[in-house]
Order: structure tokens, then C-alpha cells, then sequence
């Protein structure tokens, strides 16, 4: 196995990849169906059609010629609301092998250059290992509601981290 490498902005083969990684493992988990993998579709075929790469940032985890992890940030609105981290996600293959932890912090890296005061996200309650890792870098929960965002009925959880250093954070 070739050592895994962290790639900056769109691919190709990209959002198919994603969307295959997030829709195979929320089905397996947590039983999500259709309606998940279409949104997921969806919201990145949307952010990389407007992507702007001084704003927004997207980073793919590469191994032996496959994507097998994502992360991104999505700075649209980040002035009035914050950055958005979204499709977080690592491939059976090399989760727990510390691959998640580089792509958080290639996201939250963007976050503190572009100057971001806030990052957020959305997630849902029973997902420990990631919110182990957002707890580490400084997230915490502001929110918790019953919902059904991704189809399927959740305990959702917002997430919010102030960024250190930045002027308003």
C-alpha cells in the first residue's frame, strides 16, 4: 500500500467518490437511505460547481490511486453564520490510522488563513469517534434537537469553534 497523501481542491472522480464513501457507510451504520445519498449528491455537486478557492476548501485523501477520505470547508457564508466543515468522511480502509486528524487540520488550517472568526457543523449523536476529534480540536456542541436533516430521525448536534487568534474569534 502506497503511503496515503492529502490532495487541495477538486479531482476528478471526486464528488462520485465522496458521495460512494458517505452512502456505503451511513447505510451499513445507521440504515440512511436514498434521501441521504441524494442530498449528499446534491449539496456537492452545488459547492463545487461555485467553489471559490479563496473562500472554500476541499481536500481528498488519496491512496494507492483512490480517493478514501474528504473533508471540506464550505466559506460561502461564513462572514454572517461561520464556515461550514462538511463531508468529513474516511474510507473503512484507513479510518483510525490518524487520516482524519490531517484532514481536519488541512480544513481548519484554510479556516484560520482565510480569517474565519467561526467554523460549524452538523452531525448527529452516536457518531463518538468523530466527535472525539472535533472535541479535540475545539468544537463544542451549541445545539441538540431531534431532527430528520439526512432522512433518516436523528439526535442532530450543531457544532461551533471560535478560531484562535482571529479578530472576532
Amino acid at each position: 500500500m502506497d503511503d496515503p497523501v492529502i490532495v487541495r481542491d477538486f479531482v476528478p472522480g471526486l464528488i462520485g467518490r465522496v458521495v460512494a464513501l458517505h452512502a456505503a457507510y451511513y447505510a451499513a451504520e445507521w440504515s440512511f437511505g436514498v434521501f441521504f445519498e441524494a442530498r449528499v449528491a446534491r449539496d456537492l455537486a452545488d459547492f463545487v460547481g461555485r467553489y471559490d478557492p479563496a473562500r472554500d476548501g476541499i481536500w481528498s485523501l488519496h491512496c494507492d490511486g483512490r480517493i478514501e477520505g474528504a473533508i471540506a470547508i464550505d466559506g460561502l457564508h461564513a462572514a454572517a453564520e461561520g464556515a461550514h466543515l462538511r463531508w468529513f468522511v474516511v474510507s473503512e480502509r484507513l479510518r483510525g490510522q490518524g487520516h482524519g486528524e490531517q484532514l481536519i487540520s488541512a480544513a481548519l488550517a484554510h479556516v484560520y488563513e482565510c480569517a474565519f472568526a467561526k467554523t460549524y457543523l452538523w452531525t448527529f449523536a452516536g457518531l463518538d469517534a468523530a466527535r472525539h476529534l472535533y472535541r479535540r480540536h475545539g468544537f463544542e456542541l451549541r445545539a441538540e434537537h431531534p431532527g430528520e436533516q439526512w432522512g433518516t430521525r436523528v439526535l442532530e448536534q450543531r457544532f461551533e469553534r471560535i478560531t484562535p487568534g482571529v479578530s472576532g474569534g
